[in-house]
């Protein structure tokens, strides 16, 4: 719950008090690692996984992400803008988050066999 915490707090944080760095792609570098984590840990915290699960999880990363962005534009006052791209990243990090998941998961149930 911290790490979606975490989100919210860095998304909705206003532009003037985001450091500026330059490197290409950044934000959707940020984007993806921050929704990656979210899908990453909120498996780690369920007992249970199966393939309905998996497929909820990544609806609320797009549901989130998209929720985000769209939040963010609209709520001008914090000098942010919404991007279709950002929730992509969002997206894609969610997946490449439940797939990090399911390798992990693969890996350690191969060890106790």
């Amino acid at each position: 719950m911290l790490w979606t915490l975490l989100i919210f707090i860095g998304c909705f944080m206003p532009a003037k008090e985001i450091p500026k760095v330059d490197v290409p792609l950044i934000d959707k570098w940020v984007h993806l690692v921050l929704f990656g984590g979210f899908a990453f840990l909120w498996l780690c915290a369920r007992p249970v996984i199966n393939f309905k699960s998996l497929i909820g999880l990544f609806l609320i990363s797009v549901a989130l992400g998209s929720f985000i962005e769209l939040m963010q534009g609209l709520l001008t006052f914090l000098g942010r803008s919404m991007e279709l791209m950002d929730a992509v990243a969002d997206s894609i990090g969610g997946l490449l988050g439940i797939g990090l998941f399911c390798l992990c998961a693969y890996f350690a149930n191969k060890k106790t066999m």
